[in-house]
């Protein structure tokens, strides 16, 4: 590249080279073959501990290694010490995984460490409220959501850390009020619309709002129809758009429903086609618009016109095909299955 000055290496710093990365190697084998070897012989002494540590800084995706190190910890260290040895063996093992994370933080096994390692938090008083045996555990999850934002700062796309935010909120002893995390993933949508796991988060936090009553079902779902709608104007391509539209609307048993957000996504797709918009794809309007349209004929047959609504169907059904070969077989499959289940 231009500006960037190209390092030449001498044969000798080649072979130097060379030599070190054979030196790493053969010491990699060598601490593999002992943890192994160890693992073997069921050892659980502190030197084995000290090993899978060296062992997890090199390679943090060995799962065998971790479930190595949990025996040592439940069937050894534990038992050899009181609360407070524990907490620090668990405070170090965070410290361990944290470390992981930020060079590989979609590796399972580091992830399901952290929860291990949160699960067998003893009771114990904390700075969250002095005296409470819940104040170690408080502590914790407080840092395991900052962790969790944290994560989804440097990527707001990482599945890993919303799901292990949810496992966080769902397990803190003192419970954090579910609206923040509308305002929370709200934000997380406003940066990037196509955040699916912000939508897939907001598909969970709502229902719990429902059921305790902090939000009126009925206003909010509209609330949340108005925002989707925004973001489908925004972007008619992003599939995790038209996925939580899918999850507003639910099994189809609103026929008045299902007939507005046809409308509605009927005058988009019109939108689109009238003036075409470099990048814009109508797959997704089309695609809503059979799968809406099928849950009138499957929950609503009796009231709606079921010749018009297949034809309409196999129209869309057979322009996808064109916009969407990829996936063609699977559009006349659907075809088939609309023609078989017309009622005479």
């Amino acid at each position: 590249m231009h500006g960037i000055k190209r390092v030449v290496y001498t044969t000798e710093a080649l072979e130097a080279k060379k030599k070190r990365e054979q030196a790493r190697m053969q010491e990699y084998l060598a601490l593999n073959d002992a943890i192994l070897t160890k693992k073997r012989n069921h050892e659980m002494t502190r030197e084995a501990f000290d090993l899978t540590t060296k062992m997890l800084e090199i390679n943090p995706e060995f799962y065998t290694v971790w479930n190595y190190r949990r025996n040592i910890l439940t069937n050894a260290l534990f038992p050899q010490t009181d609360k407070e040895g524990i907490n620090a063996l668990l405070s170090n093992d965070l410290a361990l995984t944290t470390a992981a994370l930020k060079a590989h933080p979609k590796v399972y096994g580091i992830w399901n460490h952290r929860r291990w390692c949160l699960a067998n938090v003893p009771d114990g008083p904390g700075t969250a409220k002095d005296g409470d045996s819940n104040g170690w555990r408080q502590d914790y999850w407080n840092k395991e959501l900052y962790l969790a934002e944290r994560m989804l700062d440097a990527d707001s796309r990482n599945f890993h850390a919303w799901n292990y935010r949810r496992y966080a909120l769902e397990n803190m002893p003192v419970s954090r009020p579910t609206m923040n995390e509308m305002d929370y993933t709200m934000q997380k949508i406003k940066s990037n619309f196509s955040n699916f796991s912000a939508w897939h988060h907001r598909s969970k936090v709502l229902p719990s709002l429902w059921e305790s009553g902090q939000l009126q079902p009925s206003s909010s779902r509209e609330t949340e129809f108005d925002l989707v709608r925004n973001a489908m104007y925004t972007d008619p391509n992003d599939q995790s758009v038209w996925m939580y539209h899918r999850w507003l609307v639910g099994s189809g048993d609103d026929r008045s429903l299902l007939e507005r957000e046809i409308a509605a996504i009927q005058e988009l797709l019109d939108a689109i086609q009238d003036e075409p918009d470099e990048g814009s794809d109508v797959k997704w309007c089309m695609e809503s618009i059979v799968h809406y349209k099928r849950l009138l004929l499957r929950k609503h047959a009796l009231h709606v016109d079921n010749h018009a609504l297949t034809k309409d169907c196999l129209s869309l059904l057979e322009d996808l095909q064109k916009q969407d070969p990829a996936r063609r077989q699977r559009y006349k499959d659907i075809g088939a299955h609309l023609i078989g289940a017309v009622p005479c």
